[in-house]
């Protein structure tokens, strides 16, 4: 009798994931914490001067994508029996990758925004099939387009789970910003506090999505492990050959 081929769960990847938050908060949120800190501020001395704008974006894209590496990074080490990485070992481990995981999350975030934005269904797509492309480039030291690739391999068969997995991680991560961002605005005043309690939601919320799409690439991995090889298909040799 074959061997039935495991499922992934939405319920289970969002328990191993706010289990790991809740585990590792002490790395995840000061982490966190500093480097969207150091964007907020290059972003609000940028932010009014046309010619450095540019900037601004450019350190926000730069801190997401070096904090997403350090989530995967995390989670791989927990996997592996390492769980108590420093925030230094961790980022160490993905300067390497660092270049690479720009272009792919940079590739991905113009894709599924460009799919949403000309019709939905493309950018859901798009979403889905390169939900994991940040943990193969971490994990599998993969270039930029075999990354999209191979994140669309591992996804195969379990599409909408993994939509299920990050529209929920991402509903809940949207919650927590506009909640904190709206207790900051009606009891603090002043444009410092403001940026510390807009960094501090985006702290909280940092580590949901990152930790979903690391969880989701692990357990989509082991699906793959099950599944039996694939047989190589039979060649057809002309008649003089096949003698």
């Amino acid at each position: 009798m074959p061997r039935m081929e495991p499922k992934l769960s939405v319920g289970e990847t969002l328990a191993e994931a706010f289990s790991l938050y809740r585990d590792h908060a002490g790395v995840l949120l000061p982490v966190a914490f500093w480097l969207f800190l150091a964007a907020a501020i290059v972003e609000a001395l940028t932010i009014e001067v046309l010619a450095l704008f540019w900037i601004g974006i450019v350190a926000s894209l730069a801190v997401g994508t070096l904090y997403q590496g350090v989530v995967v990074g995390l989670v791989r080490d927990v996997r592996g029996g390492r769980p108590d990485s420093s925030a230094g070992d961790l980022m160490g481990s993905v300067l390497p990758v660092f270049w690479p995981l720009i272009g792919a999350s940079l590739l991905t975030a113009l894709g599924v925004a460009g799919g949403l934005f000309l019709f939905a269904v493309p950018g859901l797509y798009l979403l889905t099939v390169w939900a994991v492309v940040a943990p193969v480039v971490v994990v599998e030291r993969r270039r930029v387009t075999d990354a999209l690739g191979r994140s669309r391999q591992l996804v195969r068969g379990s599409g909408w789970p993994v939509l299920g997995a990050v529209a929920v991680g991402f509903l809940i991560a949207t919650v927590a910003v506009l909640g904190l961002t709206a207790l900051a605005t009606g009891i603090v005043e002043g444009e410092i506090v403001g940026l510390v309690f807009t960094v501090l939601a985006q702290t909280v919320a940092a580590p949901i999505a990152a930790l979903i799409a690391a969880v989701l690439y692990f357990r989509l991995l082991e699906i793959e492990r099950t599944r039996p090889a694939k047989e190589p298909e039979p060649i057809d040799l002309p008649p003089r050959l096949s003698a």
